[in-house]
C-alpha cells in the first residue's frame, strides 16, 4: 500500500529531514550543486564535454559555411531549441510521477529564479519513484540529441551541440536535489509536496537498530 502523507506524521517511523519552500528552490540548487560528490564530478565533466563538443563543431565548420547560417544555428542551439525543450523536459519528469501512480500533477515556473518546475500534489514519493522522475529528462533528451549531432550534417551539428550544453545547464536543478540524495544515501527518503503552499518536504525512514530506534533531528531549508 502506498505511503500517504499523514503516514510521515508518525515520529516513531519517520523524521524530518528538510523543508524547501519553492522561493528558496535557487538558493538550495547553488547550494547542493557546490557540494562535492561523484554526482556532482559528473554533472560537471558532462558540462564540459557537450562544451567541447561545441567548440569541435565550430571549428569544423569554420569556413565553410556563410556567418549569417552559423549566427542562425547559434540562435538556434543556445535560445530556440532550448525554449522549445522546455514543455518536453517537463513532460518527460510527469511521465514517470504519473506510471508511479500520481494524479494532481502540476507544472510550474518563478521567472526570479529562472526556474520551472514539476511537482505531485501531496504524492508521496519514495528514493527511486524521486530519482527516475528528476534523471530522465536528461538521460533522454541527452541520448537523443547526441545521436542527432553525429548523425546530421554540418550546421545541425553546431546548433544541437550548442542545445546539448544549454539543456545539460537546464538540469543544474534535477543535479542538485540528485546530490541531496546522492549525500543522504545511507538513508530511505520520501519526499511530497505541498503545490498549495508551494513547499516541498523531505523524511526519513527510522531504521531500528539492535531493538531501538535511531533517533535524529529535524533539519529545515528555510529562511531565518
Amino acid at each position: 500500500m502506498a505511503i500517504q502523507v499523514e503516514d510521515l506524521d508518525d515520529q516513531t517511523k519517520y523524521r524530518h529531514l528538510l523543508t524547501i519552500p519553492y522561493q528558496d528552490l535557487l538558493r538550495f540548487v547553488i547550494e547542493y550543486l557546490k557540494k562535492r560528490s561523484r554526482l556532482t564530478f559528473f554533472f560537471w565533466l558532462v558540462c564540459l564535454f557537450f562544451l567541447s563538443l561545441t567548440v569541435f563543431a565550430r571549428i569544423k565548420i569554420a569556413g565553410f559555411f556563410p556567418e549569417v547560417d552559423i549566427i542562425l544555428h547559434t540562435v538556434l542551439g543556445l535560445i530556440i531549441f532550448p525554449l522549445l525543450c522546455i514543455p518536453i523536459h517537463e513532460l518527460i519528469h510527469i511521465i514517470p510521477y504519473f506510471i508511479s501512480g500520481a494524479r494532481n500533477i502540476r507544472v510550474g515556473m518563478d521567472l526570479r529564479q529562472y526556474l520551472f518546475y514539476v511537482t505531485a500534489h501531496r504524492y508521496v514519493a519514495s528514493t527511486i519513484q524521486f530519482i527516475v522522475v528528476a534523471i530522465a529528462p536528461f538521460l533522454i533528451i541527452s541520448t537523443t540529441f547526441i545521436f542527432l549531432a553525429f548523425l546530421l550534417p554540418g550546421l545541425w551539428k553546431w546548433s544541437l551541440s550548442l542545445f546539448l550544453f544549454a539543456h545539460a545547464t537546464m538540469c543544474a536543478g534535477d543535479f542538485a536535489l540528485l546530490n541531496y540524495y546522492f549525500l543522504n544515501r545511507e538513508k530511505k527518503i520520501y519526499t511530497w509536496d505541498d503545490a498549495e503552499r508551494k513547499i516541498a518536504y523531505f523524511y526519513e525512514k527510522i531504521e531500528e537498530r539492535g531493538g531501538d530506534r535511531e533517533i535524529g533531528r529535524k533539519g529545515e531549508f528555510e529562511n531565518k
